[in-house]
Order: C-alpha cells, then structure tokens, then sequence
C-alpha cells in the first residue's frame, strides 16, 4: 500500500531535515577534530602529530561511506528508498550520540581513540547510503523541468549541517578552555538525539518513488545492482566519482583544515573563523537553490561544470586572502567558496541522477558521491597538513586544491547523461541531440 500521494512540502521537508541531521552530526566531528580530539583523544603525539591523528580519524568515516553506499545502495535500489532512509538516520544519529559520552584517554588509555573511530565508522556507514537516497526520493517524485530544484533540497542538508554545528560550537566554545575541553565539546554530539527524533518523525511519512515503483512492478529490480553497474556503466561510474571530488575539496578545505591553518597560521581567534564559516553557510544555502534554477532551466551538467571551473580558479586566492589575516579578505575568501561550492551542490543532485539507470541510481549516485568525498573530503586536510608541515607555505596547498578540482572538471566535461535527459535538455534549448547511444 502507498498511501496518498506527499505533498511537495512534505517531501521536500523530508529529504532536507534528514540530510541536515546527518550533515550536522558529520561536521560536529569534523569541528571537534580541528579543536579538540588531538589533545583529548591522542595526547602523547606532538602538537602537529596529534592534529594529523585527529585529522586521520575524521578521514575514517569516509572509509566507511563508499561501503555503506555500496551497501545501502544495494537495498536501495532492491528494496527501496524509504526503508533506507530510515535506517541510515538512524546510524548516523545514535553513533554522533555515543561520541558524546564516550571517555577521553585520560579516562581509559588507548581504548579511547579506538572507541572513537569505531563510532566514526558506524556514522561514516550511515552517512554513506544518506545522500543517496535523500537525492533520489525528491528527484524520482519530480518533474523533469523541476529535477535541479527538488535534488537541491537534500543539497540543502550540507549548508544547513554546517550552520547548525557551527552554531552549537559557537556557542559552546564560548566556555572557558578548560570547561570547553572538559565537557563542553560533548554539547554538540549530545544534542543529536533531539535531532535524530525530529528526523524519525518526518521520515516516517514518506512514501516511495513512483520511479522505483515502476522498476519493482515491471519485475526490472535487479539481483545484484553494484555489479550490474560495474558491469554497464563503469566508465559513468568513474567519471561521476572523479567530478564528485570537487565540492568536498573545497568545502573540506574551508570547513575543516581552514580551522586550524586560519587559528595557527594566520592569527585568527577560533570564535571569528567560526563565525565567518556560519555566515557563509548562508550564502551558500542561497547559492544552491538558484543554482537548482539555472539546471532545470540550461541543464545540469551545463552549471556543474561551471562550478568546476569556479573551483579551480578559487583555490589560490581563498589561501591568499586568509594569510592576509584581515577579516574583510577572510569573509570574501569564505563566502567566495561558498558560492563556488553552491553552484556544484544545485546542480548535482539532478546531474547524478541523470547519469544511471533507475534500478542501479542508488548504487551508483551514493558510490559515485561517497568516493569523490573520500578523495575530496578525507584525503584533503591530511595532505594539506602535511605539505604546510614539509614546506611551511601557501603555494603547494593552493596547487594540491587546484589540481584535484581540475580532475573533476575534466570528469564532468566527459560524463555523458542517460540519452532521455539529454534529449530533454535538447528540446528545452531547440538544439539537435547526438545519435547513437544506447537508450536502455
């Protein structure tokens, strides 16, 4: 039984408060990682050591996406979108809970950071099926003219999940050192099972999407959809994973490593970083909806590679405007990336799901997303790390963050949609289609 159809808001709701909850329970650890987990969890390492452990740590959870989409994935497109939506919210929020009450090592030794990424795997599985599944049951409800802007609405997820846990430690570093290192970081990981109730309650009405239903009533739901899409679309796979490794880079490169490299390299208080990263969320939320509009209107592959191209030109001014030390070059160098990051998020959620089949999208959208986030997003302020701590400079950051955008840009340049969608991007233009690619 489906019930009546969900109203645009509702399933609108639904796919941007799930996201934002497991976005926010993602990026609390990835603020705790730059602030605190060195010193908490890894105190025996030296000030740079320990950083990179914490860092190392948060990179485990994007270990566990590219699993846990492959995974989720493959129920997914067997069993359906709701019933895994459920289940990864439900991942995701219990794990950031237990991060919240979990023991320091001074507390129990070494069983400490192992606790630690033991939990981040579970909210790195979990987050690894999310944004799949959020994207899909808005798209696969939508219009073709209206794909971009409902696939905007779990893009939403990401700005939003920034947002809220920047302005929880905000707030809660508003304490003193001591109270904040002691008990005050736990706020954020906490205030996660209020959240994770309100994420139940909405999700809990979805129905599922009439695309998929499609596929299960014509008996097309296929026995084994990652091979089956390893076996039809790898090259769209690969494609789709190297353009996916952009927005994470960037974004990773603000969020996270910019934390610590803005507060010990450029002099900037821990609270004006945080402050300026929660402003710029705005601008990003803002970006992406338009940016949805500019997709459904010019087509999504169109304003993603825009994107791209934005992402490559901006990686050595945001590190020049920072090193100034002034907040004015700070806030252009942060809400710039938010905008760049935007163009890509509005149009992402409808370019991936016009690149694979219905019965193999979750398989293939989640993977696609999750690996470009392992090389974007995990990857990204380990190296950075490492190569100011080898060269003490800019310069090799912005080429590192430059060339692993310039990957994506050739990616999507190359990516072909399914021929329906590009068809439909071709009607809507007046302009004649390329013939002979499949259509199954």
């Amino acid at each position: 039984m489906t019930g009546s159809p969900p109203s645009k808001a509702s399933l609108l709701l639904a796919s941007c408060v799930g996201t934002s909850i497991e976005w926010y329970d993602y990026y609390i650890f990835g603020s705790a990682s730059a602030l605190v987990f060195g010193s908490l969890f890894f105190p025996s390492f030296s000030p740079v050591a320990g950083t990179l452990a914490a860092f190392g740590t948060f990179a485990v959870g994007f270990i566990a996406r590219p699993l846990g989409a492959a995974v989720i994935g493959h129920f997914g497109d067997r069993i359906g979108r709701k019933a895994m939506l459920v289940l990864t919210l439900m991942m995701a929020g219990l794990s950031t809970f237990l991060i919240g009450v979990l023991p320091t090592y001074a507390a129990i030794g070494v069983a400490a950071p192992i606790l630690l990424v033991i939990m981040r795997l579970l909210q790195g599985f979990g987050v690894g099926g999310e944004w799949g599944g959020a994207v899909l049951v808005a798209t696969e409800h939508a219009t073709p003219r209206q794909r971009a802007v409902y696939g905007s609405f779990a893009q939403f997820g990401v700005p939003i999940g920034v947002l809220t846990s920047n302005l929880v430690f905000l707030i809660a570093s508003q304490l003193p050192d001591a109270s904040f290192k002691a008990w005050g970081w736990r706020i954020p990981f906490l205030l996660s099972a209020v959240l994770l109730g309100v994420g139940m309650l909405v999700r809990r009405k979805l129905n599922e999407s009439p695309e998929f239903r499609r596929v299960k009533e014509t008996n097309k739901v296929s026995r084994l959809p990652f091979g089956t899409l390893l076996r039809e679309q790898p090259v769209t796979l690969l494609l789709a994973s190297l353009a996916a490794i952009a927005p994470p880079a960037v974004g990773y490169t603000v969020m996270v490593y910019m934390l610590n490299y803005g507060t010990k390299v450029a002099g900037f208080s821990r609270t004006t970083l945080l402050t300026v990263l929660l402003l710029s969320a705005l601008v990003w939320i803002a970006g992406i909806y338009f940016a949805a509009v500019w997709a459904d209107r010019w087509g999504s592959k169109r304003v993603y590679t825009v994107g791209a191209i934005t992402a490559v030109a901006w990686a050595f001014p945001i590190f020049l405007l920072v090193n100034t030390g002034s907040l004015t070059a700070a806030v252009v160098a942060y809400f710039v990336a938010a905008v760049v990051q935007a163009i890509m998020a509005g149009a992402q959620g409808a370019l991936f799901t016009e690149l694979f089949h219905t019965r193999l999208r979750f398989s293939g959208a989640s993977v696609a997303y999750q690996l470009g986030g392992l090389i974007g997003g995990a990857v990204g302020p380990l190296v950075l790390t490492a190569l100011f701590g080898a060269y003490h400079s800019s310069t090799p950051l912005a080429l590192y963050l430059a060339a692993i955008c310039a990957v994506s840009l050739v990616a999507v340049v190359l990516v072909r949609p399914l021929p329906e969608y590009e068809k439909a991007v071709a009607e809507r233009e007046g302009a004649p289609l390329a013939s002979g690619r499949e259509t199954s």
